[in-house]
C-alpha cells in the first residue's frame, strides 16, 4: 500500500517539495509558499505534541488520585 503521513507531516513534505521545485526554477513565491508550508507543519505538530503531553499528565493525575 502507500505511505500514510498525518496532515502535519503532509505539510511538512509539501512545503519541502515546493521549496526545492521553487528553488530550481528561480521561482521566489514558490519557494516561499514551501516554506510556510513547511512551518504550518512544524507548528501543527508541535500542538499536537502538547496536546499528548497534557492529556498523559491528566492521566497520570487521575491514576494518582484513583490510589
Amino acid at each position: 500500500d502507500g505511505i500514510c503521513l498525518s496532515e502535519d507531516a503532509y505539510r511538512q513534505v509539501k512545503g519541502k517539495i515546493k521549496q526545492g521545485v521553487g528553488d530550481l526554477t528561480d521561482d521566489e513565491q514558490l519557494r516561499d509558499e514551501g516554506v510556510a508550508d513547511e512551518a504550518e507543519g512544524d507548528v501543527q505538530e508541535g500542538v499536537g505534541k502538547a496536546r499528548r503531553k497534557v492529556g498523559e499528565a491528566i492521566e497520570d493525575i487521575g491514576e494518582k488520585i484513583k490510589r
